[in-house]
């Protein structure tokens, strides 16, 4: 078995105590973005597993696009990050 050599960790543990790895971020063609795949992006590289260049370069990201995922995280949780809730958490 060969192990592709990858730049930073392999696995980070998250601050709810998860265990992270490469495996469980989105592919990297993905084209429909769900709540959750943006989640593990952010969780990724707010965790230390893939640094916010490599993400926008995976993923095709815009730093703008990118940041918003992560400001709504941190203001108003995962949910914020669900397209049915942009109206309600832009208004706060």
């Amino acid at each position: 078995m060969y192990l592709k050599k990858l730049e930073g960790p392999r696995a980070v543990r998250l601050p709810g105590g998860k265990t992270m790895t490469r495996a469980d971020l989105p592919d990297p063609d993905t084209k429909r973005w769900v709540a959750s795949r943006k989640a593990a992006v952010v969780k990724a590289v707010n965790g230390g597993l893939i640094s916010d260049k490599e993400a926008m370069e995976t993923y095709q990201l815009t730093e703008e696009e990118l940041a918003a995922w992560s400001r709504a995280v941190d203001r108003h949780g995962e949910a914020a990050l669900k397209t049915t809730r942009l109206q309600k958490y832009r208004q706060l």
